[in-house]
C-alpha cells in the first residue's frame, strides 16, 4: 500500500468582527495511507475533458482532525488540491477522506 504525506485543507469558521464570521483555510500536514488510487477523464461537450480523482486516503489524525473533521475541504495529492467529498471518522485513530474533483476554493 503507497503511503501518503501531504497537505489537508479545513475550513475554520473565525470571527473577524463582532457578529461577522469568515471561512479561513487552515493547513496541516498529515500522514498515512494511499488505499485507493483511481483517475477518469469526464468528456462533458466541452473543449477539454475534466480529470476526476476517486482515490481514498487513510490519515493518522490528530486531536485538531478529529474535532475539525466536518471542515474538511481538501487534500493535497501530486501537487494539487483534490475536493474532498466524504470522510469517515468511524476508524480512530485514521479519517478515510475520499477525494473527487480539483478544489476550486
Amino acid at each position: 500500500m503507497p503511503r501518503f504525506a501531504g497537505k489537508v485543507g479545513f475550513g475554520i469558521q473565525q470571527e473577524v468582527e463582532q457578529d461577522v464570521w469568515k471561512e479561513v483555510l487552515v493547513e496541516r500536514q498529515y500522514y498515512g495511507d494511499l488505499t485507493r488510487n483511481f483517475s477518469r477523464n469526464d468528456n462533458n461537450s466541452k473543449l477539454n475533458d475534466d480529470l476526476t480523482m476517486n482515490n481514498t486516503f487513510s490519515i493518522v489524525a490528530d486531536p485538531f482532525a478529529y474535532q475539525n473533521f466536518s471542515n474538511i475541504k481538501y487534500v493535497v495529492y501530486m501537487g494539487v488540491r483534490w475536493k474532498v467529498s466524504s470522510v469517515d471518522a468511524s476508524n480512530p485513530p485514521r479519517l478515510i477522506l475520499t477525494a473527487g474533483s480539483v478544489y476550486n476554493g
